[in-house]
């Protein structure tokens, strides 16, 4: 009987030490780690809250999350809305030909931020980059553009890069959304007059709302964990860009934290880029409970 008590804790065990060694070590770490300041990882010495005084009186850290910000806002506003209309044509065909739309739409994610960011790095290129010579023949204009040394051109550079990227994975959780809702709610909307346009607004798009929250908040989250995109598209000033025109804030923490070897000046930037996150997630999953009613 005892041994038969033992046993769900035998079978926990394995899970609860990777959470302690991988997870809740790391965190009680980092939280103690962010009130000290340190020359590698072997010396440290304790300074209260004059990490998180030197973030905010930073003016490269706020150019970082401006640069975020940015980005974010044009995942929110740009992207999801470009995956959903993908979405809404793939649910309208049929056969073979949206599975291979699917697939070809949804590929780009499978290589990879630093796969993504080499080969923009070459199609942003002046002349001859194929991003250029679309332009040009399509506008009359960019041709000589000089996208990744531009700064007003940087971050316009790693949105479209990100778009090419992210726009076709979020496109499957919009499809399976659309794939779920009740047909009989938007047929009764139809025989009852409304438009294509009233019926996406106030059937189809309540009906898939939660997934709808789900992705606005990954994004989100991704948005402000970006790093690798940018640091292989702008390889040449480590992710920076010119003026700092492409610096994110997990870039200002690589480069605090070991660039120049203060690990409790990182931990700090990541503890204030977690606050952002999790605050901008509580805000988003609020306001959609609030519309919801």
């Amino acid at each position: 009987m005892k041994q038969r008590g033992l046993a769900p804790y035998l079978f926990l065990a394995p899970y609860l030490v990777v959470l302690l060694v991988f997870t809740l070590y790391p965190l009680a770490n980092a939280a103690v780690l962010a009130f000290q300041q340190t020359n590698g990882p072997a010396t440290r010495a304790f300074v209260g809250f004059d990490n998180f005084r030197f973030i905010f009186s930073d003016p490269t850290f706020y150019q970082a999350l401006k640069n975020t910000t940015i980005f974010a806002a044009c995942s929110v506003l740009v992207q999801l809305p470009l995956s959903m209309g993908l979405a809404l044509l793939l649910n309208e065909g049929k056969g073979r030909a949206r599975a291979l739309l699917r697939l070809v739409l949804f590929s780009p994610n499978l290589v990879g931020q630093i796969f993504v960011g080499v080969l923009f790095s070459v199609l942003f290129t002046a002349r001859y980059g194929l991003v250029n010579r679309f332009l040009q023949a399509l506008f009359g204009w960019g041709l000589e553009k000089q996208w990744l040394q531009d700064p007003a051109l940087v971050m316009p550079a790693i949105i479209i890069a990100a778009l090419w990227l992210y726009v076709g994975f979020n496109m499957i959780y919009f499809l399976a959304a659309l794939q779920s809702v009740d047909k009989t709610l938007e047929e009764a909307a139809r025989v009852d007059g409304a438009t294509r346009l009233q019926v996406f607004w106030n059937v189809t798009l309540p009906s898939m709302r939660h997934v709808v929250v789900f992705v606005v908040v990954t994004s989100l989250i991704g948005s402000y964990q970006l790093f690798e995109l940018p640091l292989a598209l702008l390889s040449s000033s480590n992710g920076r860009g010119p003026d700092n025109a492409g610096l994110t804030v997990i870039t200002y923490l690589y480069d605090v934290g070991f660039v120049t070897g203060d690990l409790g000046l990182g931990s700090a930037v990541g503890w204030v880029s977690a606050i952002i996150i999790f605050t901008l997630s509580l805000l988003q999953i609020r306001f959609s409970g609030l519309a919801e009613e």
